[in-house]
């Protein structure tokens, strides 16, 4: 975990730096800045970004209040927004999943002079909003590059399962994916139980012989679904299965050849380089002039053994 730190923190030292603000002495202990996202972190992938962000205000002594609406709500987030602003932070994290709907809170704390970090989603419309920075992927290249692996692999007519309707990164991610898989795809929208997304897929295999791919958006919550409904359908080895993220239970399905990659966005940078960053931003009044990309990897059968271990530690 130290070692982990310690890359992060000479990664951030290493990036081209340009100044927000006249240097200061601000003591690491005065620092206080709010997280406000769209993911809770009891869900498994936002717990990784959780960890992130706890081990970065630890290492950099700083305070991190994190704070997600209870399900994907935009009018709850953009109020959390707002309630932030109000508290004047050193500041602020936020994910972009609908522009629209948080564009005016977000806004609203760049014209009250907060520094403002996007992560996981925004990467298009960050600047616009006059965020500093986005940490993440680019979601419609991460979706283009699982089409065009499933459609080498044999895939002619594919499900996308969407577990957060509304998310427009996931939305993204699944016309990435028709494009990449250049064959038909069929959006079948879940919610975040995962008994019944795995009911859904079951049942839209079941309804269609002519589906043989299947790609989940989240690993803990579609992935390992997906190759439970087709195991239980006895079709292991028929279905072309790929998911976005990691999970120890859908990495030991790639490693065992029951599912072909996991597209890993690296969580716990997104989570970890935001603070690292504001911390330094408060202190010295810096910060790098580019947009950080965190993925897209694809994690294939010779790789996936590499990094069970680390994503059931919650850190991969």
């Amino acid at each position: 975990m130290k070692s982990l730190m310690k890359a992060a923190l000479a990664a951030a030292a290493l990036l081209g730096a340009v100044s927000t603000g006249t240097a200061t002495t601000v003591s690491a202990a005065e620092v206080k800045i709010i997280a406000v996202v769209h993911g809770q972190a009891s869900d498994p992938w936002w717990s990784v970004v959780k960890n992130g962000i706890s081990e970065a205000a630890e290492a950099n002594g700083v305070t991190v209040d994190y704070r997600a609406p209870e399900t994907f709500d935009m009018v709850a987030m953009a109020q959390l927004i707002d309630a932030a602003v109000n508290q004047e932070p050193d500041g602020i994290i936020v994910s972009i999943p609908d522009a629209d709907a948080l564009g005016p809170s977000i806004q609203k704390a760049v014209a009250a002079g907060i520094p403002v970090i996007s992560m996981n989603s925004g990467a298009d419309v960050y600047e616009k909003l006059g965020a500093l920075l986005h940490v993440g992927q680019e979601e419609y290249a991460a979706g283009l590059a699982a089409g065009k692996a499933l459609k080498a692999a044999g895939g002619t007519k594919g499900l996308c399962i969407n577990h957060e309707v509304g998310n427009v990164a996931l939305d993204t991610r699944c016309q990435g994916f028709a494009d990449g898989f250049e064959g038909q795809v069929v959006v079948l929208p879940t919610t975040n139980d995962p008994s019944e997304v795995k009911a859904k897929v079951k049942a839209s295999l079941e309804s269609d012989a002519d589906l043989d791919t299947a790609l989940g958006l989240n690993a803990s919550l579609a992935g390992e679904q997906i190759v439970a409904a087709v195991e239980e359908l006895g079709r292991a080895g028929e279905i072309k299965i790929g998911s976005f993220d990691l999970s120890g239970g859908y990495l030991e399905s790639v490693r065992d050849g029951d599912a072909l990659f996991a597209i890993d966005q690296q969580p716990y940078l997104q989570g970890f380089l935001p603070v690292q960053l504001l911390a330094l931003n408060a202190k010295y009044g810096v910060m790098p002039a580019t947009a950080i990309g965190s993925g897209p990897n694809l994690i294939t059968k010779d790789k996936a053994a590499q990094v069970i271990d680390l994503a059931s530690k919650g850190i991969r």
